[in-house]
């Protein structure tokens, strides 16, 4: 079994080197607008409203001790559902008209982000799965306010960070669930290089994701609608 302090060890230079890409280099240095942080809003729409449904699909693979987690993963998977409408309302707040957004393909970076994880649930080591999750829930806890802190320098209200501080604080306690989910799950070194990796791709993507989602409001492309997404028809009376 291995350790939060372990994982958290492994963390560390994937933060650094995150917190070192281009796109949050360009974020730190003020070079951006309104308009891409508007667009990063609707990449973390597209991406958190999966991410409840890949949280339950990791525990389809889960067999003998594994199982001890999947009540926990299940009410975790429940309370990140609805997330991906803070976004939504930020996006609101800055006058955005947000009916289509739901229904727009995501940018290639997001759709990459998303696809990974699958990936590694159904392809590789589910247990590394915990490596994306991690990613994601550490980072607004150690780096939110600093993100806050230069969003506000440059103009965004309080009110449109809604995502950001809901994750800054509510995450705490989802990092406390960590601890449990290594515990349950991370027994042999495969499974803890899985986890690694994954923390380690999903930091590069993730920051692949804001870097598209800055390049489109620099050079706009269309992507397309995605029908899948639209609401079917009401089934024919019989």
């Amino acid at each position: 079994m291995y350790s939060v302090e372990s994982i958290q060890s492994a963390w560390q230079p994937v933060v650094e080197a995150f917190m070192q890409s281009q796109p949050m280099r360009r974020i730190a240095a003020g070079n951006i607008t309104t308009e891409h942080y508007q667009s990063i809003l609707r990449q973390i729409f597209h991406h958190a409203r999966e991410n409840p449904q890949i949280q339950a699909l990791a525990t389809v693979h889960f067999r003998g001790h594994q199982r001890q987690a999947i009540r926990r993963f299940y009410q975790h998977a429940i309370s990140e559902i609805g997330h991906d409408q803070l976004a939504l309302n930020d996006l609101r707040t800055l006058g955005v008209d947000v009916s289509a957004i739901p229904y727009e393909r995501p940018l290639p970076a997001t759709s990459a982000l998303l696809g990974f994880a699958f990936y590694q649930i159904q392809n590789l080591n589910p247990v590394g799965y915990l490596g994306y999750l991690f990613f994601l829930e550490f980072l607004p806890t150690q780096q939110g306010g600093r993100i806050m802190q230069t969003l506000s320098h440059l103009g965004v209200p309080p009110e449109a960070m809604s995502f950001l501080e809901d994750h800054t604080h509510i995450d705490v306690a989802h990092n406390k669930l960590m601890e449990n989910y290594l515990e349950v799950l991370v027994r042999t070194a495969s499974d803890y290089d899985a986890v690694v990796y994954a923390m380690r791709v999903t930091g590069r993507l993730y920051a692949a994701m804001l870097q598209d989602a800055l390049e489109q409001v620099d050079a706009p492309q269309a992507w397309g609608r995605a029908d899948e997404e639209a609401q079917l028809p009401s089934a024919p009376h019989c």
